[in-house]
């Protein structure tokens, strides 16, 4: 009895279809017709062992069994990624509902209203804790949107008929790795020069045409970037701060210390981890840059009968809309992640994520004291969520920290950083803790709980945000 499969029956085209489109193409069957196609310097001709066929629950089987040789580890890596508590009501209606996580992006206005209520909200969001009047729907992730905002700034830049033309942007080197690594890659057939060095020596001049800082810095330093951004104005350098979008609930907005762009990742905003994959990025400037900013606006309007209405406002820079024109080659928004981190903010509101800010500042402090007192260096004296440890073998903290199942980002120099996020527990603190003592080969010393802030005084936030 000839047994039919679901495969058979509904994926790909019928035998007859098949010798149909090879009669047209001249070839007499499929692997005359790769033959045909693929170069052969990149073929492989020899076969693939790839293990007998599989049904589908066998094949599920077989992956949850790879699946349990996964070892999961505490991750205090941070670098732009860290975990998050997703609040229930979040995670079932929308994280879970097809309504939600099946749209790409809402072309469609008249039936999308809801949608583009949450991204609004997103957008709102965006601007209070940046300080920047406009924001756009959001963009893929956070190294993506700086090299968005130094494309958009090369444009503006040298479209002044009364400046010079420049072609070089500064970058922080205490800037996330991957961050200044996209920053170059697009920077390349644009024929930009990236130079990535120490904030303290740049002196911006009329070669650059703008500067990326990150706040609070790869290490965690939290700088007051005011007067090399103002330094950069007087030389009409554009400036862009990367900056941590939980963080400024505590640092002063970017709008504040007087940057013309601010981006960066919401994915702290309850979005858990994904593989390193995109997390939805905000992009926030000043009113100059609303013609050119990339990525959807979700703007407020009125229908034909009266009634307050949303829209896409704006969709300036894309491929699709301008053609080989284009300054961006963004073509949706991260909706999904981005609503999720809109709705984080209205779930916790003002005080619940000022307060979610603090605790992850006073562990991070507390944690940089217990350390200081087993006779560790902490690097700085001003962060927010990370410290830089100075030790003496990096490999040998490696494996005692491997041992207790935590994973630390280990800088290239002899020095440690730790992230400290919203799920970090107390426990988590004191393994922590125990991990630098074995290395010292002294006895662990208990945490004490600390409620001050370890931050420069001139990068504490004194304006306001959101009403609640």
């Amino acid at each position: 009895m000839t047994k039919y499969t679901f495969q058979d029956r509904h994926i790909g085209v019928s035998e007859q279809e098949t010798q149909e489109m090879l009669s047209v193409l001249n070839v007499s069957s499929i692997d005359e017709l790769i033959q045909q196609t693929i170069p052969e310097h990149i073929k492989i001709n020899h076969k693939v062992e790839v293990g007998e066929p599989m049904s589908e629950p066998e094949y599920l089987r077989h992956i949850q069994a790879v699946a349990q040789k996964n070892k999961l580890y505490h991750n205090f890596i941070g670098m732009g990624y860290y975990g998050t508590h997703t609040p229930t009501v979040i995670l079932r209606n929308i994280f879970e509902n097809p309504g939600w996580y099946t749209q790409y992006t809402p072309y469609q206005a008249e039936i999308s209203q809801g949608r583009l209520e949450a991204l609004l909200n997103y957008q709102t969001m965006v601007t209070e804790l940046t300080g920047l009047p406009i924001a756009n729907a959001s963009l893929l992730d956070e190294a993506t949107a700086a090299a968005e905002a130094m494309h958009l700034l090369f444009e503006v830049r040298n479209k002044q008929k009364n400046l010079a033309q420049a072609n070089k942007i500064f970058i922080d080197k205490n800037t996330f790795p991957q961050t200044i690594d996209v920053v170059k890659g697009r920077a390349l057939p644009l024929d930009i020069e990236v130079v990535v060095g120490n904030t303290s020596d740049f002196k911006p001049d009329n070669t650059y045409f703008a500067a990326i800082f990150q706040y609070p810095g790869a290490d965690g330093l939290v700088q007051d970037f005011s007067d090399i951004i103002q330094a950069c104005k007087e030389q009409s350098v554009y400036t862009t701060m990367v900056a941590d979008i939980l963080s400024l609930t505590l640092l002063k907005a970017p709008a504040t210390l007087g940057a013309d762009i601010a981006v960066g990742s919401t994915q702290r905003f309850g979005v858990p981890m994904g593989f390193g994959g995109p997390h939805a990025a905000y992009f926030a400037c000043k009113e100059e840059f609303v013609r050119v900013i990339p990525g959807r606006l979700i703007g407020v309007s009125i229908d034909k009968f009266g009634n307050r209405a949303l829209r896409m406002t704006l969709q300036t820079r894309e491929q699709h809309i301008k053609r080989e024109k284009a300054t961006s080659n963004i073509c949706t928004a991260q909706a999904l992640l981005a609503i999720m981190a809109s709705m984080y903010a209205v779930y916790h509101g003002k005080r619940g994520l000022k307060a979610i800010a603090e605790e992850i500042h006073f562990n991070a402090n507390a944690l940089a004291q217990a350390l200081q007192k087993l006779g560790y260096i902490i690097e700085h004296n001003s962060y927010f969520d990370t410290i830089k440890v100075i030790v003496n073998n990096k490999q040998e903290l490696k494996e005692i920290a491997e041992q207790n199942q935590c994973n630390f980002y280990y800088n290239e120099d002899e020095s440690v950083y730790i992230s400290i996020d919203e799920t970090t527990t107390s426990e988590q603190l004191d393994t922590i803790v125990q991990i630098f003592s074995a290395y010292k080969k002294e006895s662990a010393i208990a945490i004490q709980q600390v409620k001050e802030y370890a931050i420069n005084e001139n990068c504490i936030r004194n304006t306001p945000f959101f009403r609640t």
